[in-house]
C-alpha cells in the first residue's frame, strides 16, 4: 500500500514538473540578419540568374535556463517568389543567454523564368528584394530534460544593395512564412 502511494506521488510530481516546463514563460528566440553582401546578382537574356550573396545571421537565445539544440538548419534564398539556392548549416547546441552568428553564402546560377521585370525594377532602385527562409529542426533543453523536436520556420525579408554592404539595413526575421 505504501509503495503504491509513493509511486502515485512520484508520478504526480513528475507530471507537475513536465507541465511546469511546458507552460512556464519562455522568452522567444530572436533571429536577425545583421549584414548582407550581394557580390554578384544579374539576370542574363535566357532568364539565368547569376548570384553570390553572403549574410551574417544572428540567433539569440535570451532564456536564462533553457538551451537549444539546432539539429538542422536550412537557409533558402528566394527572389521574386522563386527559390534560387539553399544552404545546410552546421548543427550546434546553443546555451542560455547566448548569441550565435552564422555565415551562409549562396553562390551559383539558377534558371528563374519571368524575373526580368522584378530585376529591372529592383536594379533601378539600387536594392534587390531577397527573402531568406529558415527551416529549422530543434529541441529545447532545461536541465536534464529535453523536449521533442519542433520545426519552426522564420522569414527574413531583405533589401540588399549590389556591391558594397554599406547600404544594408539590419533586418529582424519573423516567425512563420
Amino acid at each position: 500500500m505504501c509503495n503504491i502511494i509513493l509511486s502515485i506521488l512520484t508520478t504526480l510530481g513528475l507530471a507537475a514538473l513536465i507541465v511546469w516546463l511546458i507552460f512556464r514563460p519562455i522568452n522567444p528566440l530572436k533571429y536577425h540578419v545583421d549584414n548582407a553582401s550581394l557580390i554578384q546578382f544579374n539576370v542574363t537574356g535566357n532568364d539565368m540568374l547569376h548570384y553570390e550573396l553572403a549574410i551574417d545571421l544572428s540567433l539569440r537565445n535570451p532564456n536564462t535556463r533553457i538551451g537549444v539544440y539546432y539539429d538542422q538548419i536550412e537557409a533558402r534564398a528566394f527572389y521574386d517568389g522563386q527559390r534560387f539556392d539553399s544552404v545546410m548549416l552546421t548543427p550546434f547546441y546553443q546555451g542560455h543567454k547566448n548569441t550565435t552568428i552564422l555565415h551562409p553564402v549562396f553562390k551559383g546560377q539558377k534558371l528563374l523564368p519571368n524575373v526580368q521585370g522584378a530585376y529591372d525594377k529592383d536594379g533601378s532602385d539600387g536594392k534587390f528584394n531577397i527573402e531568406v527562409k529558415l527551416y529549422i529542426k530543434m529541441r529545447y533543453k532545461a536541465g536534464d530534460v529535453e523536449t521533442i523536436r519542433v520545426h519552426p520556420g522564420y522569414k527574413c525579408e531583405l533589401e540588399v544593395p549590389l556591391g558594397s554592404a554599406s547600404g544594408f539595413t539590419p533586418q529582424k526575421c519573423t516567425f512563420g512564412y
